[in-house]
């Protein structure tokens, strides 16, 4: 990506830092704690307060969709696993061989597991959502306690979601 980091912050959340960095309007990186390497300059914007509010709600409990500009380069391949992950309901797991199947690669159960491993904008395209065939936690850019953080905050407000209803 050509264009310059518009504004670029470190959020904490009840999984550790995140770093959130915009670009022309847009969300171009999600990285956990984990994947922050160096000091980093610091710049707010309104676009990165809003971001940091949807995430707020998130982890509250009062969001399970985000509703933010997002831009990532990738390979073609990379982008339709990415908009697979999207498509994956919140609360809810599917595994690399399902994610495939969902991008029209059913025999690339592999190459999603990299491409979820490459994912730019960790949480909202929930990365964390894809497990192994055997039902068990595998690889996550955010260490595997983050993703079962994650998982167990999704089922937890989920299963109080479908309580009140």
């Amino acid at each position: 990506m050509s264009a310059e980091i518009n504004g670029r912050i470190i959020l904490p959340s009840p999984v550790g830092k995140l770093l959130l960095e915009e670009r022309g309007g847009a969300l171009v990186r999600l990285s956990f704690e984990n994947q922050i390497s160096g000091p980093l300059e610091q710049r707010s914007t309104p676009f990165l307060e809003q971001a940091a509010q949807q995430l707020a709600e998130y982890f509250r409990g009062e969001r399970q969709e985000f509703s933010l500009a997002l831009t990532y380069e990738g390979t073609e391949f990379q982008k339709k696993v990415w908009q697979a992950l999207r498509e994956i309901p919140y609360g809810q797991t599917r595994s690399y061989g399902q994610v495939a199947q969902m991008a029209d690669s059913p025999k690339a159960s592999r190459a999603v597991g990299m491409a979820s491993h490459n994912n730019p904008i960790a949480i909202i395209i929930p990365c964390h959502r894809v497990i192994g065939a055997n039902g068990k936690l595998v690889g996550f850019g955010g260490g595997l306690p983050v993703k079962e953080k994650l998982l167990a905050l999704e089922a937890e407000f989920r299963e109080s979601n479908r309580k009140i209803q």
